[in-house]
């Protein structure tokens, strides 16, 4: 099977693109041709992908990217098995001419736009509705994966869902610490930027450190950067997940701060799991889902949920594992024992892999497909017997605006 993966608004390494679908795929021997934003992120790509640069779609500048994805697509997907997209934004750019084509949902497109400081806070509303109807015209038309169990009853139609979940090792390298908490993840004012900003200034005096590792959004750099000067956090923005996650092994906790907005409220932050499955324990806000996993499970609790924005709150919960070891060790092995049970990403990757190599028709003798008013007959996919060393196709159109 040959797929082309596309996203013009996520980081070229995200987790679930690159790390889990891609890594899963190219693991079971299938080729992939990747667009996505390399120059303009600073990424190489690797080695045994097939990688097509398109300007990045930030902000409100997002005109100029699509126009670059929409030829692109229409160059590289129609000699594909699939087409495998991550932004909703590409349902604007998608050609007539494609092959299977696979929409994987990340979030509650419609609950985040309220929370876009970019959108205009007037259209903010309004667009809600439009993006539950484009959404709904989209499962007609092509597959879907969701990425939480909650995006079900959005949709008319059964899809399958793939979590976000994360490798998870036989055990923690390290047993937590003293000195160090940590956050991993996309910092925004809606996860809670600036708690973790207060957290660290609670902290420091007591001697404990707040690393922050994840890019930010443009607005809330400023104060990120402001409390970095003042010593309150350590900033290291955007890290690779593979070196991330070994960052995040042997700190004391894991802080989960995000606020309590439409798009949170039925969805597992994949910071959490990532925590449990390093040997963390977790310190999170009561977002049903994050707190059912912390707080709920029968194996026992992993964590303390705090109040929503409340730092005073979540610094004593750290002060607290701190002062007593026993607790801090049995919430850091609970943790890891239910993330290797139940968040262990090579289980899902299966089957992630085989539902599109089902889709796809990948294997020999597979019908013809109609696409739009077009009929066509998919190439039968040609697999590298060994990953190819291959350059950047630089496609882009020099920016001059970013």
């Amino acid at each position: 099977m040959h797929a082309v993966v596309a996203t013009v608004v996520h980081h070229p390494e995200d987790a679930r693109i690159l790390h889990r679908q891609i890594r899963a795929m190219l693991d079971a021997g299938h080729s992939v041709t990747y667009i996505a934003p390399f120059r303009e992120r600073g990424v190489t790509p690797w080695s045994d992908l097939t990688a097509i640069d398109v300007p990045r779609a930030a902000g409100r500048r997002r005109a100029r990217s699509l126009r670059a994805a929409r030829r692109l697509l229409a160059e590289h997907a129609p000699s594909a098995d699939v087409l495998l997209f991550h932004d909703p934004e590409l349902l604007l750019a998608l050609p007539r001419n494609r092959p299977v084509t696979v929409w994987d949902v990340h979030e509650d497109t419609a609950a985040s736009v309220l929370t876009k400081p970019w959108l205009p806070r007037p259209l903010r509303r309004p667009l809600g509705p439009l993006v539950r109807a484009c959404e709904r015209r989209a499962e007609h038309r092509m597959h879907l994966i969701l990425a939480e169990e909650g995006y079900r009853d959005r949709f008319e139609l059964p899809h399958p869902v793939v979590p976000n979940t994360t490798y998870v090792p036989e055990r923690p390298g390290r047993q937590p610490g003293t000195d160090r908490v940590v956050y991993l993840g996309q910092l925004s004012a809606a996860r809670g930027a600036a708690e973790l900003v207060e957290l660290g200034r609670l902290l420091r005096p007591r001697g404990v450190r707040v690393e922050v590792i994840g890019a930010a959004d443009p607005e809330i750099r400023p104060m990120l950067r402001q409390a970095q000067q003042d010593e309150a956090i350590r900033w290291y923005g955007f890290v690779p997940n593979d070196q991330a996650l070994r960052m995040v092994s042997g700190a004391m906790a894991g802080i989960c701060m995000l606020q309590d907005t439409p798009n949170y409220r039925h969805s597992l932050p994949t910071k959490v799991v990532e925590y449990m499955a390093h040997g963390l324990p977790v310190i999170t806000t009561p977002n049903p889902v994050a707190a059912e996993l912390v707080s709920g499970r029968p194996e026992g609790d992993c964590g303390m949920v705090v109040p929503f924005g409340d730092a005073v709150a979540a610094a004593e919960a750290v002060l607290r594992l701190r002062s007593d070891p026993p607790l801090r060790h049995r919430f850091a092995r609970t943790g890891h024992e239910i993330a290797r049970a139940a968040f262990h990403w090579p289980v899902h990757a299966d089957v992630f892999v085989r539902q599109l190599e089902e889709w796809a028709k990948a294997t020999p003798g597979h019908q013809r497909q109609m696409v739009g008013d077009t009929e066509q007959v998919p190439r039968q996919s040609t697999v590298p017997p060994t990953p190819q060393r291959l350059p950047v196709v630089d496609a882009a159109i020099p920016d001059t605006t970013a």
